[in-house]
Parts: structure tokens; sequence; C-alpha cells
């Protein structure tokens, strides 16, 4: 596995990592068996980068990477993140979502996912979602603490906004921010792109395959489990379904080719936008996961970088639906 360096002076990690929520929550069934071995093999084969969260699942997705990397530490670069609270309703027990970036939180979110992924620090810890009611430098003063205390090594956010970013990086060095960024969600090239450039931090991107759609894996929310969050999701149902399928099969042309499958080719386009970009395509089987891998090894010129992102249009529909996008970009 090619790797990359999270900004300039920054720590070395594989050039594709793994997103490992899908596992958990979010995207229907789940087989830990599965997912374990998923984690075992993009260890051997040279990806290192594991990508978690506190709120996946809440909390088993941290639990089941931990049993997964126990006695394999060492070659394991561990991200998780904390800032978004599931917690269930005291009238009817429905869940209820909130953000919380407040320094006491800060700390005891350490802590939790400390002692669920069962290690001694933690190599990436992000700020999952920015916090409107606390300011961002009462945050990253509490996580700078983190770095202080040895409990974390890098810092980083996701979904923020380059005003925010610049306003954290002047109160410790930002590592990475993750957003979403793939052929089809470029919203952070305006802003987002240059302002990392310009600092030396990386981009982490989520959901490179555009929730696995772009890769050809499903073409309607019929085909996807109950429970998986995309069969609502704004980009997956009614007239919005109709016209990204159209993106998907350019992408399925494009593909054929230069003789890679979709996902490779979606995967190989977002790594040839920067050095200082690494994509977190999720997966939980190992048939995917060495699929998605072996797009570190297919080269595009600048030119086919260029003629795919101008036959590739961004997608019909909002990432999420409006309570999920009003969180984003803060």
């Amino acid at each position: 596995m090619n790797t990359r360096t999270l900004g300039p002076h920054g720590p070395e990690v594989s050039a594709i990592g793994l997103g490992c929520m899908g596992m958990s929550a979010f995207y229907g069934a789940a087989d830990e068996q599965e997912a374990q071995r998923t984690i075992h093999r993009a260890l051997e084969l040279g990806c290192n980068l594991l990508d978690t969260s506190d709120m996946y699942g809440p909390h088993t997705n941290e639990r089941l990477v931990g049993r997964a990397i126990k006695g394999r530490r060492e070659q394991v670069f561990l991200a998780t993140k904390f800032g978004i609270k599931i917690e269930r309703s005291e009238t009817d027990g429905t869940p209820v979502r909130s953000i919380d970036g407040r320094p006491e939180y800060v700390r005891k979110a350490c802590d939790g996912s400390l002692q669920r992924l069962g290690v001694e620090h933690i190599d990436l810890y992000y700020q999952h979602r920015v916090d409107p009611n606390t300011p961002i430098e009462d945050t990253v003063g509490a996580m700078a603490e983190l770095v202080a205390a040895g409990k974390v090594r890098h810092l980083g956010l996701s979904e923020a906004s380059a005003g925010t970013i610049r306003r954290a990086h002047a109160v410790h060095p930002i590592t990475a921010v993750q957003t979403e960024y793939s052929l089809w969600t470029r919203d952070v090239e305006e802003e987002i792109l240059p302002a990392l450039e310009e600092l030396g931090i990386a981009l982490v991107a989520y959901s490179p395959l555009g929730r696995g759609f772009l890769s050809g894996r499903f073409s309607s929310p019929e085909e996807l489990d109950e429970g998986d969050f995309r069969r609502s999701g704004p980009r997956f149902t009614g007239a919005n379904l109709q016209e990204n399928q159209k993106l998907v099969g350019r992408v399925r042309e494009l593909a054929a080719e230069k003789q890679v499958t979709p996902g490779q080719l979606a995967l190989a386009w977002v790594l040839h936008r920067g050095e200082h970009i690494v994509p977190i395509p999720g997966t939980k089987r190992v048939s995917y996961l060495e699929e998605n891998l072996a797009a570190a090894d297919v080269h595009l010129s600048e030119e086919e970088v260029e003629r795919i992102a101008e036959a590739v249009p961004a997608a019909s529909g909002a990432r999420y639906d409006e309570a999920g996008m009003r969180s984003v970009n803060l």
C-alpha cells in the first residue's frame, strides 16, 4: 500500500483508509465476524488508517474496532471522533441527537473512547461536528490538553467551515479535516481545500464512493437492508435518484475505458485531486475492501482527471436531510 502524510510534516498513513461505521450502524445488518475479518485483511494489505466514532452504534463500533485490533495496536493508525451525542428521550425513549463541544464533555468523551477501544492513546481525535453553542477555541483548547496528557497524538475536525478551521488551527495545529468528498460531492473545493492547502492540513475524504452508489453496488434503495439510512436519503429517492443513476452510468462507462471497476475509478479520482487527500471508503466485506485498496495503483493523467470531473457533475439532492445539513460547514 502506498502511503501519504497527513500534512507536510504529519504522520504517515496508508493512501486509502478504512471507514468502519457501516460495520455497526446506519447501513443495515451487521456481521461482526466478517467485519473483524475485513479489519484484519486491511492491516495485512498495509491499510493502517481505521476510522470510527463514539456515535456509531452508539459506542458499538468503537468496541468492535477495539476487539479487532487487540494485539495489533502497533499496526494501526487509529482515528475516532466525539461531539455527537445520541441519548434516549425521557418521555418516550426515542433517540435524541445533540452536539456537545464543551471542554468537560471533550475530556469525558475521550476517556470513554479510550476504554471502549482498549488503547492508551488515540492517534487522531476529531470533533465530529462543530458545536455552535461552544466557541471552537474552547473545544480545541480542551482537545489540546488531551495531547499534552498523552491521551491523543493529533487533532482533527469534521465538517467544519474554512473560518472555523482557521480559528481552531490558531489554538493548536489541526492535522486533518474530515468531510465528504467524491466525484459527486465537491463542496469543499471552493473554500475548504484552498484553506487546508494554505495551512498544511490534510483532507480525509469520507464517502468517496457516494455511499456506495458510485461503485454500482446498488441502483435503488429497495436493494438495501431495512434500517439502512440511505433508503430515505435525498439523493436516493424520487427524481434525484433518476438523475443520479445517469451519473453512475457515466462512471461505469469511464471505468470500462480504463479497465477498472467504477469504484476504483471514483477512488482514483479522489486520490489524484491532491497528495494531501486520503479517502476512507467504508465497507464491512473483505471483497469490497480488496477492490477499494487496489484503486491506489490506478494511474490517471491530469487530462483524465479533468475529463472525469466534467463528465460527472455534482449529484442531485442534498447530502443529508434538512436537519443533517444544519450541522455541516459550521
